[in-house]
């Protein structure tokens, strides 16, 4: 009890140092090259080390299955990340921080962490990537709460991202956040075409990191439908 209440307390202060540092965001001086991910933000002279320690410790206890501990310690990093005006670093704690909510069913929480602050973020300094990666986990969160719509949505956000940007991974990834919306709404064959859609993208990219991602959608897809034909 004591650990969770502490989780819930660092995460209420972390959002509150949000809310005070918005105008911080705003105003650090920040260019975009043209490329993705290729930004310059102004770092202050305060060292990252107490935010690289909590980070690995929240990893340690994310692998481990502490969940609570992993909350307190990836909120922790995240105040740390956004006290030294590390803000790529912030959100990505941010979105670590999602994926345990999400993990423990929080599933508001993990909501809110994205909405308010990650997403926020990113789209501040200029980050693509890291706006890619927010779409990505609202998609993943609402897909775990069952809100199909607002799943497919912004998996769909996403892919259109991807595409502006000629990121071939993210828009994979998208592909395949979009096939699994489609596999629990039983819309079995369509989720099929969008999986071969994200294996013909991969092979043509020589991208090997969905394989098994792949591999496994097609077997979710094969057992479900055997199932449905049985009924």
């Amino acid at each position: 009890m004591y650990k969770l209440c502490f989780t819930i307390v660092c995460l209420v202060i972390s959002v509150s140092a949000i809310a005070q540092r918005n105008t911080l965001v705003q105003q650090a001086p920040y260019y975009t090259s043209g490329s993705i991910g290729s930004i310059d933000i102004a770092v202050s002279g305060m060292d990252d080390a107490d935010g690289d320690s909590y980070f690995e410790e929240a990893e340690k206890n994310e692998k481990t299955g502490d969940l609570n501990d992993a909350l307190t310690f990836f909120a922790k990093a995240a105040f740390e990340y956004n006290n030294s005006k590390n803000f790529s670093r912030y959100g990505a704690s941010l979105l670590r921080l999602s994926n345990v909510h999400c993990m423990l069913e929080h599933y508001t929480e993990a909501e809110q962490v994205v909405l308010n602050a990650a997403l926020k973020t990113y789209s501040r300094i200029g980050s693509r990537t890291g706006q890619m990666a927010s779409y990505n986990q609202l998609g993943k969160v609402y897909l775990a709460a069952n809100k199909l719509t607002q799943s497919l949505w912004f998996y769909t956000q996403q892919g259109i991202l991807a595409k502006q940007v000629n990121s071939t991974t993210y828009y994979i990834d998208s592909i395949l956040g979009i096939a699994e919306v489609k596999i629990k709404k039983k819309e079995y064959s369509m989720a099929a075409k969008d999986i071969n859609r994200a294996e013909l993208f991969a092979r043509s990219s020589k991208i090997n990191q969905f394989k098994g991602q792949i591999r496994q959608a097609r077997s979710v897809i094969a057992e479900k439908m055997s199932k449905q034909n049985k009924s």
